[in-house]
């Protein structure tokens, strides 16, 4: 028998080999990534340090925040670095590693802004019973059976993924270690795994997907039921700002995984997971702190009361 060697890591070929883009990309993703890491790290704190956003829809929104900190935390640096330094390498953990948490907060993305699609619905359609059906026991169970759901999901890829023998090549045609490039590189039959992509896949996207259009369906009949143009004016708005992080997100989504194989290509997953690696995650707190008058009343009062404490201080 022919002696399989053990793969103990793995080359990204990253998102270009041009010379003369590293550096500008290096700056460009920076940025990207500073103002993901600083606006939900700011909109968490936000929420923490105002009790009038002490309330479900914020909580279900300062998780969010949360995991887009993670989300982008676990594939931007490490693209960083290879702008930066040319080093391409990952370790077999490490790929491991980056793979679990990019599935598991993926997932777990997906399923809060289901969650806050149900808040809204709540908060709309039965407003009366609003506080006894959105209870802070209820808001804890729904985001920790989200993030379980996401972990479980992650860990069934990831372990049947690095079970498979990559003899063939190490080299991965992508920045980061995501399910299909890796199933790519294997000498193994990968059809278990991806029977499971589909199956665990259409489940998180497209099922999520429906669930979140049917509650806006259900919404949209609510407001229209209105006889008040303030109340329709109103509720419109309170859905607007996750609407809108919805589409980017399922929109970006959708678009890679549901092209026709002719116009499927490398270079297209690439673009199209730039954006929901690090565009999206640095999105969602613009989005929210520049449609929702709350949060924009919350900052401002914590700037003030910041520059009141510098000015006693001076």
């Amino acid at each position: 028998m022919e002696n399989i060697s053990e793969v103990t890591e793995f080359i990204l070929m990253g998102i270009t080999d041009a010379p003369e883009l590293q550096i500008p990309l290096f700056i460009i993703f920076t940025l990207i990534y500073l103002i993901a890491l600083f606006g939900n790290l700011g909109m968490i704190m936000l929420i923490l340090l105002d009790s009038r956003l002490h309330s479900p829809m914020y909580f279900f929104l300062c998780n969010l925040s949360l995991v887009d900190c993670v989300y982008a935390s676990a594939v931007t640096p490490k693209v960083m670095e290879g702008f930066l330094t040319g080093n391409k390498i990952i370790s077999y953990n490490a790929c491991a590693a980056q793979m679990f948490f990019f599935v598991a907060f993926g997932a777990i993305e997906s399923l809060i802004l289901a969650s806050m699609a149900y808040d809204r619905h709540a908060a709309v359609c039965k407003p009366l019973h609003y506080t006894t059906i959105m209870t802070s026991t209820t808001c804890i169970l729904i985001v920790t059976c989200c993030y379980m759901c996401g972990i479980l999901q992650s860990s069934i890829h990831v372990a049947l993924a690095f079970c498979l023998s990559f003899c063939n090549s190490n080299v991965i045609n992508h920045f980061f270690c995501d399910i299909p490039p890796l199933l790519d590189i294997s000498c193994s039959d990968t059809y278990t795994n991806e029977i499971t992509v589909l199956i665990l896949g259409t489940c998180d996207g497209i099922l999520t997907l429906l669930v979140i259009l049917n509650t806006y369906l259900l919404i949209f009949i609510a407001i229209l039921r209105m006889r008040s143009a303030e109340a329709q004016r109103k509720a419109f708005s309170t859905c607007a700002s996750h609407l809108i992080t919805v589409f980017i997100f399922f929109g970006s989504t959708l678009f890679m995984y549901l092209q026709p194989s002719s116009n499927h290509s490398m270079d297209t997953d690439k673009i199209a997971s730039v954006f929901y690696t690090m565009v999206i995650p640095m999105l969602n707190p613009v989005v929210y702190s520049l449609r929702n008058k709350e949060v924009k009343n919350a900052f401002k009062k914590v700037v003030g009361k910041l520059m009141t404490s510098l000015q006693l201080v001076n």
